[in-house]
């Protein structure tokens, strides 16, 4: 059964990257019907990733012109032929505010048939970062007004009494750091963590320890202000300003006083700063592990001393990016993740047509998360 358009609007707005380095566009593009399996989504909340910052200035080899976005939530406005029900089995119906997960692994190739890992599938169709303005429908990218999501897209509808910026708060984050923390290395009961970044992937891990019984979680980033606003949301227990620091080994050498001395149990790095690995290493306790999250694009290379691995037999994990399950599993945390932590207060938002500047504030630090309204 297909229902209508609940505002009978026929054309959306857009943000569009159409050159690398170039400020982006307002563009009005047609809403097309809802394509079975699929459907139509008012976008009402658009979050700005890191990664965003990337695709503008052409870091990541992307088709260009494209609506950008890939974390969103927002209203159904149209069900497609045979879609009734979400993720979990609930069915789904006109209005109801729900995630998606940002890409479709394609379930054919050889990561995903053979070794199980749909995050490294060779084909894998991402809203808003490689599905083209050209290729039909245009509108697939967060940063609209509406979004068209095609078959075996993941929607799950958001829990009631959540709040949608609070859900945006780790909307792409939340799913990577479940990805993390799940599958690659998971937090055990008692362990003393130490997180490097205090981005949306640092704040996420942090919470997402402390949720799964971790007995000391230390947030080692920075600037201040952002330390500060983790603290106000009650995520970690313990703040050191490695990235302000006037004395980045005495800061270095307080996140290890906090662990007792000896190093964490695991070292979880979220900077996305290249020098921040052989950091990370040395604040391992021998035995330890370091799982890689945050070094998403290729930010260039680092000296690393091997002898710091193997001296503290350490076991080093990378994570990339998340699958349809792992935003299904976020969702599902997210009652407890806001009973326990302000985060909404994490957020800020800007109208559709404030793009550049909630970019240009993500690009500065001054907001810890930017979220596009409409």
């Amino acid at each position: 059964m297909t229902a209508v358009q609940t505002d009978g609007g026929t054309t959306a707005r857009a943000v569009v990257l159409e050159r690398f380095g170039e400020p982006l566009a307002l563009r009005r593009f047609e809403v097309p019907p809802a394509p079975p399996g699929g459907l139509v989504v008012a976008s009402r909340w658009a979050g700005i990733c890191g990664t965003d910052l990337h695709l503008r200035q052409g870091h990541l080899p992307i088709p260009t012109p494209l609506v950008l976005g890939h974390e969103g939530l927002g209203t159904v406005t149209e069900l497609g032929p045979g879609t009734e029900r979400d993720a979990n089995g609930d069915p789904l119906s006109v209005g109801d505010l729900v995630m998606w997960a940002s890409s479709i692994a394609c379930g054919e190739c050889v990561p995903c048939r053979t070794h199980r890992e749909p995050t490294l599938c060779e084909n894998r169709r991402t809203y808003g970062v490689n599905r083209p303005v050209t290729d039909d429908p245009a509108l697939a990218g967060s940063w609209a007004e509406r979004i068209v999501l095609q078959p075996r897209t993941t929607v799950v509808r958001l829990p009631a009494g959540v709040d949608p910026l609070a859900a945006m708060s780790f909307a792409c984050a939340g799913p990577t750091m479940v990805h993390a923390l799940y599958e690659r290395r998971p937090v055990r009961l008692g362990e003393t963590v130490v997180v490097q970044g205090s981005g949306p992937v640092g704040l996420a891990a942090a919470a997402l320890a402390q949720l799964a019984g971790a007995g000391r979680v230390i947030l080692a980033g920075g600037p201040e202000r952002r330390l500060a606003v983790a603290a106000a949301s009650r995520i970690a227990d313990h703040h050191v300003d490695v990235a302000g620091a006037a004395d980045p080994a005495a800061a270095l050498a307080r996140v290890r006083e906090l662990t007792g001395g000896r190093g964490a149990d695991l070292v979880v790095e979220c900077t996305g700063v290249p020098a921040a690995v052989d950091q990370g290493l040395r604040l391992c306790r021998r035995g330890g592990s370091y799982l890689v999250v945050g070094q998403y694009t290729d930010s260039g290379d680092t000296l690393v001393n091997p002898h710091q691995i193997v001296h503290r037999q350490l076991d080093v994990v990378g994570s990339w990016a998340f699958g349809g399950a792992h935003l299904v599993e976020y969702v599902r945390l997210l009652p407890a993740l806001v009973r326990r932590f302000d985060l909404a207060g994490l957020v800020t938002t800007f109208a559709l047509a404030e793009h550049d500047a909630a970019l240009d504030a993500v690009a500065r630090g001054s907001v810890l998360k930017a979220v596009l309204v409409s």
